[in-house]
């Protein structure tokens, strides 16, 4: 991480905040490389389905359940992706009316709108945890492979929780950018990582 990330050495503990972002950087990283993973496996799997369903006549057929674990896949997936997400600041932002801000003003900007994403992560997290709570209470499970459906929220939930410990994390990197240098210009993937 640079010293212009974490503010140039100002603002609460840089050094501390940088190694804390390597491990934040790494978890991110490892749930992305994952949720690619199971994304390439749903891809797969549906390719077979619906090779076997065009090839009856041949005596295949489709993957019995392939809706449910896509659908499962589907949700991890989508929960894996938002941590690394929220560390390379990839979320949708609209530039209008921020364009004539320099890098401290974007920080400040930026540190409001991290409070805000740690805040709606922490709700999701919590309300994904009680709908685990409720699924696994009632036993319920899927109509044709009879999985636990609390198993995909039980995943999902491990995404939930890092991105809202991502999301904190980017509230300290944004203060420090804010209370230093501001926050650095935008590189794009041949540039190198945002954060390091």
């Amino acid at each position: 991480m640079s010293q212009e990330s974490a503010g140039g050495g100002a603002g609460l503990w840089p050094q501390l905040e940088r190694r804390v972002g390597v491990f934040v950087g790494w978890l991110a990283r490892l749930l992305a490389i994952v949720g690619g993973f199971v994304l390439v496996a749903m891809v797969v799997l549906t390719v077979l389905s619906v090779s076997g369903r065009a090839l009856l006549d041949f005596g295949l057929g489709p993957i019995p359940g392939d809706f449910e674990l896509v659908e499962a896949g589907s949700a991890f997936a989508v929960f894996s992706f938002l941590a690394w997400c929220q560390l390379r600041r990839g979320h949708v932002t609209v530039d209008l009316f921020v364009q004539r801000l320099g890098p401290r003003g974007l920080a400040v900007l930026s540190f409001a709108a991290n409070i805000l994403m740690t805040i709606a992560a922490v709700v999701i997290a919590w309300r994904l945890g009680l709908g685990l709570a409720d699924k696994r209470l009632y036993g319920e499970t899927t109509f044709i492979l009879q999985i636990p459906v609390w198993w995909g929220y039980a995943a999902s939930l491990v995404g939930a929780w890092a991105f809202a410990l991502v999301s904190l994390y980017t509230v300290w990197r944004s203060l420090n950018e804010a209370l230093g240098a501001g926050e650095p210009p935008m590189i794009g993937l041949e540039g190198g990582e945002l954060g390091e």
